[in-house]
């Protein structure tokens, strides 16, 4: 299994980035796709999820009117357009495979494989 994440970079306060991540060794649809964030000293983060089982996907609170993540099942890609970007956005962006095993006001995800990250910056 192989996760390939990329779109990273750095971009001025309030621009956008969209964020790619490429899945390959694996029944692409039956499992939940996840992205994830984190800064040094902070843990992990969840920024959102597509399952496999719903239509749509679960977003952190904190990203949620203006992140937007789009599932292509037939090329095996998530992504993750990010708007109105913020210094506090700032970080190493994750995508991962596993499950998704909780979701109402937050999600949880059993996640088994990540890639390797991309940076994202955002300049205020």
């Amino acid at each position: 299994v192989q996760l390939q994440a990329s779109g990273g970079g750095l971009v001025q306060a309030g621009g956008s980035l969209r964020l790619s991540c490429a899945a390959s060794g694996l029944n692409f649809e039956d499992y939940a796709i996840g992205w994830f964030r984190q800064t040094p000293g902070k843990e992990r983060e969840g920024v959102s999820c597509f399952s496999d089982r719903d239509a749509w996907p679960y977003y952190a609170d904190s990203v949620k009117g203006r992140f937007t993540s789009t599932r292509d099942n037939a090329k095996n890609t998530v992504t993750l357009q990010m708007n109105s970007l913020k210094s506090d956005d700032t970080a190493v962006y994750y995508c991962a495979k596993g499950d998704l095993i909780y979701s109402s006001n937050y999600f949880l995800m059993a996640c088994d494989y990540w890639g390797q990250g991309t940076q994202v910056t955002v300049s205020s």
